[in-house]
């Protein structure tokens, strides 16, 4: 394959990517400084310059979680795992190799994983699809799990001071690498979306109330966010103690033993912190954003309905069977009767009443995968849009469509399909496996649509003149299917049936 070298100068020094298929490419460039040693756990500090060049052709480290979760794929990759390490600050960015005649929109990407997985390295978010279109895409690592996204601020010592948020400020600091140096790959600094799925959906919604983020994007897709990610700094501080006892550690000596414990035993206790806070109900997930601090002063909900939040053209929405997923894999989600009532068992007996009238088979196992599935991320997305559309554009989005392998294999349009149609999978050879004859058309169809759709919005903050912005006298959807079409308030009693409800305590 014939590959030649490609340099661009950032603040700090200079990097060397590759040209490959009609895009440049640079991998695991940093943005930060490791945060490793007496940094971590403490907010991040910028790069520091080097002199020469830097090569950027493969990909670093991911951030420390379990194992089983880096593997980077079977596409030419041979199934590899990703190596892991806390040095895992870096970004990727993919550009046309034919200069274009103006600076073009910059899509960032931040990728999902319950906040304990993932990284920006799989085949899947590679982006090259989209930088073919007429971006330059942007993807990028935090930090995860207890090392990054549980706030162990409460543990802080004059000694060992511990920062709140960590992962946010992470990528407020990439955005802000963007700012500064993307233009020398041909990228409009002022013309930056920011996008991600699943808790790259919620860190999208998040980022749009971080006071410290303002003026760094122009607009945002959170596609698939979940709900009840955000705690109190109370609730928090009940997590981080009991985290210190899942480690073994006494409350006085709970910041030092965060020092000296590998990365492998932070990772296996936030694994049992999790088991243990959906034994006991904790509430609030343990995992996630904090509210109350400098990073995140008030819950992002609440910030954008009041007109708090950066008021910047918004895309947001849920795939139709979100629940199905959870029913194989990440038994997470209240996916049955069982579960539901668990999940119902606090809630005042009118509310509860009202969530399960609005499934009207309740509690037939498909009513109770889509029960499931508006809890955990349809709840989110129609109070994102309520909230977020008296004050900036928004556009809400319900994606439908699944190619016939997807539907006998009970899967369906579930969480994480639209990212096929958004990364233009289909036209691979991975996509051309999911899609029978028959279905190819459909799926390269509406693969089309979206990525379409995604780059209006990424150049003028408008997906398209056909897709009417969300107001509360309409409600209007945009539905991604076979042939996509606008719906108007197509759920009323499920959506009214979840608003309000919270878990957290």
């Amino acid at each position: 394959m014939h590959e030649r070298t490609v340099r661009a100068r950032t603040t700090i020094g200079t990097v060397e990517g590759f040209t490959r298929d009609g895009v440049n490419r640079w991998r695991s460039i940093p943005y930060a400084r490791p945060p490793v040693g007496s940094l971590r756990l403490r907010a991040p500090r910028p790069a520091q310059p080097w002199s020469g060049v830097r090569h950027c052709h493969g990909f670093a480290n991911c951030a420390p979680q379990q194992r089983r979760y880096t593997m980077l794929g079977l596409s030419g990759l041979g199934g590899r795992y990703q190596p892991m390490g806390e040095d895992c600050l870096t970004l990727n960015v993919v550009a046309p190799e034919a200069p274009a005649g103006e600076p073009l929109p910059v899509m960032v990407f931040i990728h999902g994983g319950g906040y304990i997985l993932g990284s920006s390295a799989p085949p899947l978010y590679d982006g090259a699809a989209l930088a073919r279109r007429g971006c330059v895409y942007v993807s990028v690592n935090y930090r995860l799990g207890a090392l990054g996204c549980l706030d162990l601020s409460s543990l802080s010592t004059p000694d060992i001071p511990i920062d709140s948020n960590l992962f946010l400020r992470d990528l407020v600091m990439a955005l802000r690498w963007v700012k500064d140096n993307i233009s020398a790959f041909g990228g409009d600094p002022d013309r930056v979306t920011i996008f991600g799925e699943s808790a790259g959906a919620h860190i999208t919604a998040t980022l749009l109330a971080v006071p410290a983020a303002e003026g760094l994007f122009a607009r945002a897709i959170s596609e698939s966010p979940a709900s009840g990610m955000v705690r109190s700094r109370e609730t928090a501080a009940e997590f981080a103690t009991r985290f210190a006892a899942l480690l073994g550690a006494r409350p006085q000596d709970a910041a030092e033993a965060l020092m000296q414990a590998s990365p492998a035993q932070l990772v296996d206790a936030q694994h049992r912190l999790i088991d243990q806070g959906m034994e006991d109900r904790l509430g609030a997930f343990p995992i996630g954003p904090v509210a109350g601090d400098e990073v995140v002063p008030i819950d992002p909900v609440e910030a954008m309905r009041g007109g708090r939040a950066h008021r910047v053209p918004l895309i947001v929405g849920t795939n139709a069977e979100e629940g199905r997923l959870f029913t194989r894999f990440l038994k997470m989600l209240p996916t049955n009767q069982t579960m539901i009532e668990e999940l119902l068992a606090d809630t005042e007996p009118a509310a509860r009443e009202r969530i399960t009238a609005a499934y009207p088979d309740y509690p037939a196992p498909s009513a109770c995968i889509q029960l499931g599935g508006d809890f955990a991320f349809g709840s989110a997305a129609w109070q994102i849009a309520e909230a977020h559309s008296a004050h900036a554009p928004t556009y809400l989005y319900r994606y439908d469509y699944a190619p016939r392998t997807l539907r006998w294999s009970g899967l369906g349009a579930t969480h994480a399909t639209e990212l096929l149609a958004v990364f233009d999978v289909y036209r691979t050879r991975f996509g051309a496996l999911l899609t029978a004859a028959a279905d190819r058309r459909a799926a390269l169809r509406v693969s089309n649509q979206v990525q379409r759709r995604w780059g209006a919005f990424s150049r003028s903050g408008a997906p398209g003149d056909d897709w009417p912005t969300y107001t509360t006298a309409d409600r209007a959807v945009m539905v991604f299917d076979r042939k996509s079409r606008v719906e108007f308030d197509p759920h009323p009693h499920r959506r009214i049936a979840w608003d309000g409800f919270s878990l957290a305590r």
